[in-house]
């Protein structure tokens, strides 16, 4: 195989396992969420709800606890044990605020819950994630790039998957 690829591969590996705290407190903010709105139902000055129904106090702490505990038990290597940790802390608060500022900016837009806002839906999460890590490592613009590409599918397929089980209305 040429060794392009094998490095592409690897990449791609290396990318998955650094955004796993992401991913993972996104989907089970998702899968878990429902309740109390983490805005309290308040809308902005713009007379627009300030995130809407879908950001939760449930999905928020459940999405932060997945995202901590997939933090604390993953890490680059032993070495670099207490950056590894705060690398995944930050990329799993940044995963959290992201998906909150991309519902902000859809009630802006005018989209009302559950609308689909292509690449902002898939993105969010992700772009708040590397801002975050970003404050403790430098993140090569090769691993973003990757990063942006696989998170738009994973982020499609984990939709389609939670509508086939009932979890969300629609499968975007």
């Amino acid at each position: 195989m040429d060794s392009s690829v094998v490095s592409v591969i690897n990449l791609s590996a290396y990318a998955i396992y650094f955004m796993l705290p992401a991913y993972l407190a996104n989907v089970t903010a998702l899968a878990f969420g429902g309740g109390k709105p983490l805005d309290f139902n308040h809308n902005f000055r713009d007379g627009r709800r300030i995130l809407g129904n879908g950001v939760t106090w449930r999905g928020t702490i459940i999405g932060t606890i997945i995202g901590i505990t997939v933090g604390l038990i993953s890490r680059n290597n032993y070495r670099k044990y207490v950056t590894g940790i705060f690398i995944r802390v930050h990329s799993w608060w940044g995963a959290m605020i992201g998906d909150a500022c991309g519902s902000f900016i859809k009630r802006r837009l005018k989209l009302e819950s559950g609308r689909p806002a292509p690449i902002l839906d898939q993105l969010d999460f992700v772009v708040g994630a590397l801002v975050f890590a970003s404050l403790i490592v430098v993140i090569p613009l090769e691993m973003i790039i990757i990063i942006l590409i696989i998170s738009i599918f994973f982020h499609l397929g984990a939709n389609v998957i939670a509508y086939l089980f009932g979890i969300k209305k629609v499968w975007y």
